[in-house]
């Protein structure tokens, strides 16, 4: 088994970046830290630190250890509060990720049944969906929102159901929405400023097809990861963008901006993935009725 302690030891004085800075931290002499790290190299059979000017610098074995350490430790200073709350009754907490590239207006909207819960703390992740499926296995999680299904992997134990296939609409400021010739969309979208989503996002495979369906060029001025950060930008002006029409939905986000067309040929869909363990979340439940209602 790992020593934890040695673990501690060496995290410490990797962040404080030398073992004198960490003996002052932890209260200790420098000679006790520096015995428990080299505990600790023998150990994992590996070299961790490495003399540095008047410190230590991490090798490549001890960067991979110090990445998991920061992870063990971070984990380990929320557990106290949790403890807390979870004894307490009082919180309803709900970690959500959310995979690059979907609509953020959507899943706000997606969300919006329990924002009112009583004593709700929502944790918000972003990442790309291998990482966040890896962390809702990893129980870090408790529901996951994707452009895509789960990959079918038995060993992962998740299931996923589709919550939204809303149509993309083109949304404006009013001062480019009323120059344009709005009875000659799609084609008008060639004479406008266009921002769009980043090339990973599944939403911009489909409008890049439905583009060259359409016989399209458009001039791309911008492009966002962000749904929302995308809105905020073509409403100081930027140009027009697409978004579902669940997250058009949205009225607080898209205030200021103004219809400019549909194109019901393409698109989103969000997935709702969910562990074994997740699935009788009380809030992901409520979540997942407010959607199939």
């Amino acid at each position: 088994m790992l020593n934890f302690r040695h673990l501690y030891y060496f995290w410490v004085v990797t962040k404080e970046g030398g073992f004198a800075r960490a003996a002052e931290r932890l209260d200790m002499a420098v000679q006790t830290i520096s015995a428990q790290v080299r505990e600790l190299e023998k150990a994992l059979g590996h070299q961790l630190l490495k003399p540095a000017g008047r410190g230590v610098a991490l090798t490549e074995a001890g960067q991979a250890a110090f990445a998991r350490a920061e992870e063990v430790f971070q984990i380990g200073q929320a557990i106290p509060e949790e403890v807390r709350e979870a004894a307490s009754g009082q919180v309803a907490r709900l970690a959500v990720g959310f995979s690059d590239g979907i609509s953020k207006l959507a899943v706000h909207a997606l969300l919006a049944p329990i924002l009112a819960t009583p004593s709700l703390r929502l944790v918000c992740h972003e990442g790309e969906v291998d990482q966040l499926l890896a962390e809702l296995a990893l129980h870090h999680l408790d529901l996951v929102l994707a452009g895509q299904a789960a990959p079918n992997n038995p060993n992962l134990r998740l299931t996923s159901e589709r919550v939204s296939q809303s149509p993309v609409e083109w949304y404006g400021p009013a001062a480019i929405v009323r120059k344009a010739d709005v009875a000659d969309f799609p084609q008008s979208l060639d004479r406008l400023p266009v921002l769009l989503p980043t090339g990973h996002s599944a939403l911009r495979f489909s409008l890049d097809r439905w583009f060259e369906a359409q016989g399209l060029r458009p001039r791309v001025v911008g492009e966002f990861e962000d749904s929302a950060l995308m809105a905020v930008f073509a409403a100081r002006g930027m140009g027009v963008f697409p978004v579902s029409r669940l997250g058009a939905a949205d009225a607080a986000l898209m205030r200021g901006l103004r219809l400019l067309g549909r194109c019901g040929d393409v698109s989103e869909e969000i997935h709702a993935i969910r562990s074994r363990r997740g699935q009788h979340h009380p809030l992901v439940m409520q979540i997942l009725a407010a959607v199939r209602t």
